[in-house]
């Protein structure tokens, strides 16, 4: 099914349908209604081709003001495009050069750590918050027939965490999750694979290297750590979605019957 949920995009790279997961009650997510990606900066027509035979029709683009700006999207004719920046600039370093971010990958087990406290910001500070509620309002909107498209810059972290609280509300089981969540190792590891070898022909360090392979791949740690502070402060992830991004139960209801079958 791996592969059954790969796009074929040729331009951009993590581009995955999230339907067939299964739900706690029987129900599985549909197909071709939720997609969850990287950039659609460098999409060639081909590709954007693809997205409007699903058709796509919203374009959520997580990313910060400075990264739409450097790569805008190249947006699916048949999409309406909305910007909800997840952080006020790319916290992830997902955009960010080595040179722009070298105090920090110079010192071992920082990418790692750097990693945690993104996903430890992402379930509290305002601008996630704001994101995820406007997301939730789109999804709610989207017509039976169409497809929701959602993305950062490498479609792994503001996206992953999208995809969690999405499939969460649909009732999907959290190891269901976190096997979606990971598979985006899969689906970049040749990308990940060929980068990493060229910073080791540049002549960087290891600890360079591994901090690299920290910052551009997802871990259960990272995951693990947003779902730890929502159990702990919000009891569940049902309550997180209620009293944080302010679900009611008819959202629930009309979120799933919009998604699922």
């Amino acid at each position: 099914m791996t592969e059954q949920r790969l796009l074929n995009i040729q331009k951009g790279y993590n581009f995955r349908d999230l339907g067939g997961y299964a739900t706690r009650d029987g129900h599985h997510v549909q197909w071709h209604r939720l997609i969850r990606s990287g950039s659609l900066a460098r999409l060639d027509n081909s590709d954007l081709s693809t997205l409007t035979g699903i058709p796509v029709t919203i374009d959520i683009d997580l990313r910060a003001p400075e990264e739409v700006k450097i790569a805008p999207d190249r947006v699916p004719k048949t999409a309406k495009y909305y910007h909800l920046p997840v952080f006020s600039s790319d916290e992830t370093d997902a955009s960010h050069s080595d040179e722009e971010i070298m105090s920090r990958i110079l010192q071992p087990g920082n990418g790692y750590q750097h990693m945690l406290e993104v996903y430890t910001r992402m379930t509290e500070v305002a601008t996630a918050k704001a994101a995820y509620q406007k997301m939730f309002e789109l999804l709610l909107t989207n017509a039976p027939d169409q497809a929701t498209l959602f993305h950062c810059t490498a479609g792994k972290d503001r996206t992953g965490m999208a995809a969690y609280l999405i499939l969460s509300a649909l009732d999907v089981p959290e190891e269901t999750i976190l096997q979606d969540y990971l598979l985006t190792n899969e689906a970049t590891h040749d990308f990940r694979v060929h980068w990493l070898q060229s910073l080791r022909d540049q002549g960087v360090s290891e600890t360079v290297v591994e901090n690299r392979r920290a910052l551009g791949s997802v871990s259960p740690d990272y995951i693990n750590q947003a779902i730890k502070l929502i159990n702990t402060n919000y009891g569940n992830v049902h309550n997180y979605l209620i009293e944080h991004l302010d679900l009611t139960p008819a959202d629930f209801k009309q979120l799933r019957q919009l998604y699922l079958a």
